[in-house]
């Protein structure tokens, strides 16, 4: 790449040669011819029909500039690497494969690539669908007596437990690039020799996708998205891994459907292309019914680039006396607990919609928190996710062992309830929402999210080593240590494995 050489490169995938060829060859508007005897073979007497369908791996298919193949091939030479000219591009649009002296394929590429039939499966209308899903309205508002229990509760649970077990058995900073490991919104790997940095994020919620399709599909992209910003980064692409049921089953279509038009509206809105993807269907198995079909998942892994390193920012506290300020506040708004994981975990429930996503509002205030971040405004940042605001703050003060002090009175004007008031605001999982911290003495986030029409509260401070609910300054509705936080948090895996 470096010599310009190339005009043109493709990894080989599913179906080696055969598409590398002509999605290249479809791509450009262009024909290929392939001498199958010029291909590098590791067995003897393949015909080429198993040549172009080989997935041997680590293997790539480039066009190169013409004069430019000795220069090319005395570069893997040096490196101990195959290279092999093994065709030409034409000005057919056809596809021609010789053998042996004789053609034994000549076929026109439209009907392999962009010119294929798509298939139009039938599938359920939104409301049809809805129909057939039966998702449990929230009758009624759910209560707890324990705020405190059912943040352990949380903190403790598979969703939610650290992955440390996990990551731990394999090496995460080869090269030493790695500049964010696990535990964060995002990973972060310096681009080496440069001050540049790569974040990569990857996310999507199941049950919110099954409850409201075509929300579900908004909300994964839109959580990669936000993963993204809250290390600093410029959200840039998208690949996708689309694993659904069978889609010859309409009301799974119909998963399918809604997903890819919620997924559709975020990329659009966010500027956030999908660059590549790949799909797994007919994940169920044969039970009685009519199958028993996986939760719609379209995972979104998403990128973003860092113009410097230095500019990162992590969600841990740093330390105490520092303000913890809610960005994307909005105290008209109802606490969205529908298809919640404190519902799910605490309660048993998998009721009412999930929460709706405002694209709009996810683009101005990851912006904002970008500003934040390059400005070296603000000390911690995370997204508020799974579990809501509460969660939030206990996986900030985790990482930071730094705990918190929160006022129940910033969460009052939002429900009526007295019983349910804090848990629904502390636990809802409303879109679009940061938290970030600033030094105590400082307002500059408060002016800038006001001049920026961006919602924006203080919700408590940094400190202790214990997070502290309390409904007045002088009162304290609850304390869950640290360490007990901790020790709910690790122990999953540990003990699962353990057992």
């Amino acid at each position: 790449m470096a010599t310009d050489a190339i005009v043109a490169i493709q990894d080989m995938g599913a179906a080696g040669l055969t598409s590398s060829s002509v999605e290249m060859a479809s791509k450009g508007g262009a024909g290929i011819r392939l001498d199958m005897n010029a291909v590098p073979c590791r067995e003897e007497h393949m015909t080429p029909y198993e040549m172009m369908l080989s997935e041997s791996q680590e293997r790539m298919l480039m066009v190169l500039q013409p004069g430019k193949e000795a220069m090319a091939e005395a570069i893997f030479r040096k490196w101990e690497l195959d290279f092999a000219v093994i065709g030409e591009v034409t000005d057919t649009g056809r596809m021609v494969l010789e053998f042996d002296g004789e053609v034994v394929c000549d076929i026109p590429l439209g009907p392999l690539a962009d010119e294929a039939p798509l298939y139009d499966r039938p599938h359920l209308s939104r409301a049809d669908y809805k129909a057939w899903a039966a998702v449990k309205p929230l009758a009624g508002a759910p209560e707890t007596s324990d705020v405190a229990a059912d943040l352990l509760a949380l903190m403790g649970s598979p969703a939610l437990a650290s992955r440390r077990w996990i990551w731990e058995q394999y090496d995460s900073q080869v090269g030493a690039n790695t500049l964010q490991k696990s535990g964060g919104d995002a990973a972060v790997v310096r681009v080496h020799g440069t001050k540049k940095a790569l974040a990569i994020s990857t996310d999507c919620t199941p049950r919110y996708c099954f409850a409201d399709p075509f929300e579900g599909g908004k909300q994964a992209v839109a959580e990669t998205y936000r993963n993204l910003c809250a290390v600093g980064a410029k959200p840039l692409a998208i690949t996708n891994c689309l694993n659904f049921g069978n889609p010859q089953r309409p009301e799974i279509m119909a998963q399918i459907v809604g997903c890819l038009d919620g997924m559709g509206d975020a990329c659009r809105a966010l500027d956030f292309p999908i660059v590549s993807g790949n799909v797994s269907l007919y994940n169920e198995s044969k039970a009685t019914g009519g199958g028993s079909a996986i939760l719609p998942t379209p995972a979104i892994g998403g990128v973003g680039l860092l113009d410097s390193c230095e500019k990162m920012a992590t969600i841990a506290f740093k330390d105490g006396a520092q303000k913890i300020m809610l960005i994307g506040a909005d105290p008209a708004a109802t606490p969205e607990i529908g298809q919640s994981l404190w519902l799910d975990q605490c309660h048993g429930m998998r009721a009412g919609p999930p929460p709706k996503v405002n694209l709009a509002v996810e683009a101005a205030n990851g912006a904002f928190v970008r500003k934040l971040i390059d400005e070296d405004l603000v000390t911690a940042v995370h997204d508020v996710s799974d579990g809501g605001i509460l969660v939030a703050v206990t996986e900030m003060a985790l990482a930071g062992n730094i705990g918190a002090r929160l006022l129940l009175t910033a969460f009052e004007d939002q429900v009526d309830e007295e019983k349910v008031r804090h848990a629904w605001s502390l636990f809802a999982e409303n879109q679009g929402r940061y938290l970030v911290t600033e030094a105590l003495d400082s307002h500059v986030v408060e002016g800038l999210a006001r001049k920026a029409g961006v919602g924006c509260c203080c919700i408590g401070w940094t400190g202790s080593d214990k997070i502290v609910l309390a409904s007045s300054a002088e009162t304290d509705e609850y304390e869950i240590p640290l360490d007990a936080l901790r020790e709910a948090n690790e122990s999953f895996f540990r003990d699962w494995m353990e057992s």
